[in-house]
């Protein structure tokens, strides 16, 4: 099951404190820029490696580029661990046990004109199992590791989302959840 149409779909817009201030159509709040709330996931294996998507090139932003292993917005009324969990199977076909990592506010201009202001909830597992991408949101996915990662994302930031670049350069020591002993 895929995501309805942007111009169809509602987000909810929070003050910066993350308190629900109404709710848009998502296309419209990324048109005028407006904050709303968004959750992110960051899938590794045991041994650390990172699990990659590489969002489709229809998407209405960002089409193309690699990125963390899924991310979204909340319905209204859901929680956050609620919408990652439940994006984590449609993007990718994985069910794991998600634990939050960290809480962050960023504005960016996107590609379409668009504007990316969003207070995400991002959210982490240990997971090793299948993948399987609905072929609609993601291109493919890769495992790779940390130091992969960041040689290629110096190497060629142009490659990987805006958001994703900005978890690894602010926010790196809160990515590394590792498997319970």
């Amino acid at each position: 099951m895929t995501q309805s149409a942007p111009e169809e779909e509602r987000v909810v817009l929070v003050d910066p404190q993350d308190r629900p201030i109404g709710t848009a159509p998502k296309l419209l709040a990324h048109r005028e820029g407006r904050l709303h709330r968004a959750v992110s996931v960051v899938v590794r294996d045991r041994a650390g490696r990172f699990l990659l998507q590489k969002r489709h090139r229809s998407k209405y932003h960002s089409g193309g580029l690699w990125t963390n292993t899924c991310c979204s917005h909340p319905r209204p009324g859901e929680p956050a661990r609620d919408a990652a969990r439940r994006r984590l199977v449609e993007e990718m076909g994985i069910e794991a046990e998600l634990e939050p990592l960290l809480t962050t506010i960023y504005r960016a201009e996107l590609d379409n004109g668009l504007v990316e202001h969003e207070l995400v909830h991002v959210f982490g597992a240990v997971y090793e199992g299948p993948v399987q991408p609905d072929p609609a949101e993601a291109e493919g996915f890769a495992w790779v590791t940390p130091e992969e990662l960041e040689a290629d994302v110096r190497a060629r930031p142009e490659r990987y989302s805006y958001w994703f670049r900005l978890y690894l350069r602010e926010h790196r020591p809160a990515l590394e959840l590792r498997p319970a002993a």
